[in-house]
């Protein structure tokens, strides 16, 4: 067997018969049961959130304070995953009333569970308050005094933190900016006319609140971030803003979260953001700004998500249509459909995203030519690779993988045209389990009640 390099999973292997195995699994095999399926490596999954575990831990150490990193439940959830990233020493961070019950589903304790959310349902707070999340992730003033009002209802104290923009932007689209001042998430520190930011009112409505306990300051700054040097600007705003309440209230909370957003390549060539050293960049930040300000350093926590599985997983799809088509140009672009599309990834359509994708039922000695992989709905845009190189003996039958669709793919998938979602397959050890079903169109009727 010979190993596939990045960006596909590190359990990816081309086997003597030029199929490709991952973990053991040979993928036509895995195809006989149906596709599109999506195919995640369970050992290359663990071994990135280990390495985000001990990097952080590390460094954090070096510098004599402690970390915490929650698993971005949004990139991709199921309760297999939650147990998995649990096992590893990651406790889960959650946005929806779903993504929280399938962690405390999977048994993840509720401690080691924080809720997210700009918009938190009524539903979503009761459940974290009951169930004694670990923390309550406060994104607007008026949830300061919904979440103190539903702790007194129910009798118990929440641990919150305070969501803040900093007013940087790092990282991909402007759609996965989560910094600036003009978007939806967060209080911004940004004072106007002297007055108290809405960061500073939203923490001194916390402290008011008996109800509240005030564990710390969150700040995320975008996502896809491939150069660290954004999060030590945010962290330096933010230590700014703990020691401002540190003066004012003569409260040092007590922690900070630093959110995610590491890049990851998704092509072949390009690198990604390094655990490693966006741990040493990042904790070094905060120590140096902890000197100059003269204050103890806080508990750091982090949230990789993406990271961690988008490049364990790939998306199996089965090649139907071939077509070749005559650009404006002159020149000749083939058009590669497959039983899937923008349902089973948005992002191609959503973002413009790259994607890279390789046939894996076979070996060609054929040569290359341009393709564009395209799926089966009625949108011009559903697209799933815009550009590859494939053999141009490229035929219907032919099993075609794209790479690093770990992420986004399954959490982001729709039933648009009436088109199941696929299941996902986790592959360790020569076995395939599936650990989603594969959707059915009865699945879809018996939502029907017409």
């Amino acid at each position: 067997m010979t190993a596939m390099p990045a960006p596909w999973p590190s359990g990816a292997r081309r086997t003597s018969t030029g199929a490709v195995a991952i973990a053991g699994v040979d993928l036509v095999e895995l195809a006989a049961t149906g596709t599109p399926v999506y195919v995640l490596d369970e050992h290359d999954m663990r071994g990135r959130a280990r390495a985000y575990r001990d990097a952080f831990a590390t460094a954090s150490a070096e510098v004599g304070t402690e970390v915490d990193v929650y698993y971005a439940g949004k990139a991709f959830l199921s309760t297999a995953v939650a147990r998995w990233m649990h096992a590893e020493g990651l406790r889960i961070d959650s946005a929806t009333l779903g993504e929280l019950t399938t962690a405390l589903r999977a048994g993840v304790p509720a401690a080691d569970i924080g809720l997210h959310g700009n918009n938190k349902s009524d539903e979503e707070i009761e459940l974290a308050l009951t169930s004694g999340v670990g923390r309550l992730v406060l994104d607007s003033l008026p949830e300061v005094a919904r979440v103190a009002d539903a702790a007194a209802r129910l009798g118990v104290r929440a641990p919150v933190m305070v969501r803040v923009t900093t007013g940087v932007h790092a990282g991909g689209h402007e759609y996965i900016s989560t910094a600036h001042e003009d978007q939806k998430f967060g209080l911004s520190m940004a004072s106007p006319d002297g007055e108290d930011s809405p960061a500073v009112t939203a923490v001194l409505a916390v402290l008011e609140r008996t109800e509240l306990d005030l564990l710390g300051l969150h700040s995320h700054i975008g996502s896809q971030i491939l150069d660290p040097a954004g999060f030590g600007v945010a962290t330096r705003a933010v230590m700014g803003l703990r020691a401002e309440i540190a003066r004012r209230t003569g409260v040092l909370v007590p922690e900070l979260d630093l959110g995610g957003g590491f890049g990851v390549a998704y092509l072949p060539g390009e690198v990604p953001l390094d655990p490693e050293r966006a741990a040493k960049e990042m904790v070094s930040a905060l120590a140096d700004v902890g000197r100059e300000l003269g204050t103890p350093l806080p508990r750091l926590s982090i949230e990789p998500g993406r990271s961690v599985v988008a490049p364990a997983g790939i998306t199996l799809y089965t090649v139907g249509t071939v077509k070749p088509v005559r650009t404006e140009d002159g020149t000749v672009r083939t058009y590669v459909a497959v039983d899937g599309g923008m349902s089973d990834n948005i992002r191609p359509a959503l973002y413009g995203a790259a994607y890279h994708a390789e046939i894996v039922s076979r070996v060609s000695e054929a040569p290359g030519t341009r393709c564009r992989v395209v799926g089966k709905h009625c949108e011009s845009g559903d697209i799933v690779v815009h550009d590859v190189e494939l053999p141009a003996d490229v035929a219907a039958g032919d099993l075609l993988a794209v790479a690093v669709t770990g992420a986004y793919g399954r959490s982001m998938a729709s039933t648009y045209n009436l088109v199941p979602r696929p299941g996902v397959v986790a592959v360790a050890d020569g076995v395939a389990t599936p650990i989603v079903r594969r959707e059915t169109v009865e699945d879809l009727l018996a939502l029907d009640l017409g």
